[in-house]
Parts: C-alpha cells; structure tokens; sequence
C-alpha cells in the first residue's frame, strides 16, 4: 500500500462515498488508481475506473454522487469512471484483492491482479496503458507465460473487434517486455 501522501485525498473521498451509501457497495476498480493504490505506481490519476459494482443497480447512483461533475468530484478533484472501455479476463473476479480493507463501513474496493489488470488494457492499448503494463511487468514474480495464457484462456474469446488485432498488440507488449527485461 501507497503511503499516506499518496492514500489522501483518496481516502477522504472514498470515505464520503462510504458515509452517503446506505448499503454494502463493492467496487471492482482497474486503471490508473489501481495501478497506483495497489501496485505502487507513482503517477497521478484523478479518477478511480470501476470495470463492476455490486449491486449492479447502484452503478447510477455512484455516477451521480461521485461520477465527473459531482459534488464530491469538485470537493476533492476526484471522480469515479464506470469503465466502458475495458474487457477483463473471464474469471478475475476469484482473483481481486482489497484494499482499504476494513476501514469503510459499506464499502469494499478491490483492484484487479497484475495479469488481469495488464490485460484489461489491452483493448484500449494507449502510451499510458502500455506503460502501466510495464510497471506491473517490472515485478519479479511477473510471468509473461501466465500473461499469455490468461490472454487466450481467459480474454480472447471476449475482445470485441478483430482478435487477431489484440493477438498482435500481446505479442508487441510481450516482446517489449523481454526486451527491457534483458537490458536490466
């Protein structure tokens, strides 16, 4: 976990999404945040990317209360984007892990591992993405065979547009990936 430096202002903001909630909310989070929060990415991020919440029919309501242009998005420049972009490998959700663990009364957040949170990028594949993918590659136990095989398992059935498109984008990230490992 990220310093305290780096947790505020969004643990503030988390805790007042917490407060307005009158139910248990979980929030299944991939992007920047995740990358930051859990993988100790230093980099800045203002919104937290929700690929799921549960209960599904709360996803509105946390669009209104803390989604761009809330009121809690002007109070702490922070916001939550219910992911639209993103495809996750089928079964991420027995891999999540929590963070802030304990300390919302209502509300859970769990980011995505480092494979799936790598592969939720894939579909997008921006400069920011890839460096991202970077970042959690960086990580010693990182297999870049437990990469691929999640990718054909997992996500490729799924991808929307041409699979043979993200096909190519895998091998360039995976190739990129040897390569700056064998500079190291």
């Amino acid at each position: 976990m990220p310093s305290d430096r780096v947790l505020e202002p969004w643990r503030s903001f988390l805790a007042e999404i917490d407060a307005a909630t009158p139910r248990p909310l979980e929030l299944h989070c991939i992007g920047g945040f995740a990358v930051t929060m859990h993988y100790e990415l230093v980099r800045a991020t203002g919104d937290l990317d929700v690929f799921d919440v549960i209960p599904n029919d709360a996803a509105v309501w946390l669009a209104s209360i803390a989604g761009e242009g809330s009121a809690l998005h002007k109070r702490h420049k922070l916001y939550v984007q219910i992911a639209s972009v993103a495809t996750m490998p089928y079964e991420y959700a027995g891999r999540l892990r929590e963070v802030f663990a304990g300390e919302f009364k209502h509300l859970r957040i769990l980011v995505a591992d480092r494979y799936d949170l790598a592969l939720s990028k894939l579909q997008r594949n921006l400069d920011i993405d890839f460096e991202d993918v970077k970042h959690l590659a960086r990580s010693p136990d990182f297999n870049l065979a437990t990469l691929k095989e999640r990718y054909y398992t997992e996500l490729r059935p799924y991808v929307s547009g041409p699979p043979e498109r993200h096909d190519l984008t895998l091998e360039l990230w995976l190739e990129a990936i040897s390569e700056e490992r064998g500079a190291s």
